[in-house]
């Protein structure tokens, strides 16, 4: 008898204030790509993934981002210290209670057009084989990149990281095991610029 899967909740961080977008105007995540703002492209992913809860981490344009995520079965969380640093959003996602009993939760960056359900369902799976006790990172050509799996036995100590400081040390510092998982070039592939918007596809809306 298959062993069933891993219980795994989601966070998607979408609070950063996209300082490398400013000279355009735009915000990166409401650029669309095949018409869908790409903020709600990324939660859609998740939700096609079968992964629950999934949460959204807001800050910068919350309202709007917030908007282009209506009608999801998603949770939205404010985080007032977005402009502080990743931390403070993970922290903010972390400490949500909707999370507190899954065996992991995957964090996943929203400006990242690339990653598909397949590519959640393939870490998920990997998740599962070790005994849902590894931290486990896409990766292409040896290069780690996003989503990342945390297990459970870390996210406390999620809850507690603070401005910039994200999870990498938290990472180091434990014992677990860290598993690449090769996903191609998707895991390295994040729009930073109004110029790598458009050269992934996007158009520029917002």
């Amino acid at each position: 008898m298959p062993m069933p899967g891993p219980s795994l909740g989601a966070i998607l961080l979408a609070a950063g204030a996209a300082r490398r977008m400013a000279p355009s105007g735009y915000h990166k995540l409401l650029a669309e790509f095949d018409g869908t703002p790409l903020v709600r492209r990324a939660a859609q992913t998740l939700l096609s993934a079968d992964v629950s809860p999934v949460l959204a981490v807001t800050g910068h344009r919350h309202q709007e981002i917030g908007a282009a995520l209506g009608g999801l079965d998603i949770r939205l969380v404010f985080n007032p210290g977005y402009a502080s640093g990743i931390g403070s959003s993970l922290a903010c996602g972390f400490s949500d209670p909707g999370l507190s009993q899954q065996d992991g939760v995957l964090v996943m960056l929203a400006d990242m057009p690339g990653i598909t359900p397949d590519h959640v369902k393939q870490m998920a799976e990997m998740f599962r084989r070790h005994d849902r006790a590894a931290v486990l990172r896409a990766s292409h050509d040896g290069q780690p990149g996003n989503p990342v799996i945390i297990p459970r036995a870390l996210c406390e100590g999620m809850r507690r990281l603070t401005g910039d400081n994200g999870a990498r040390d938290l990472i180091r510092r434990s014992d677990l095991p860290v598993l690449d998982v090769e996903i191609g070039p998707a895991a390295l592939l994040d729009v930073d610029t109004a110029e790598a918007v458009t050269r992934a596809g996007g158009v520029l809306k917002g």
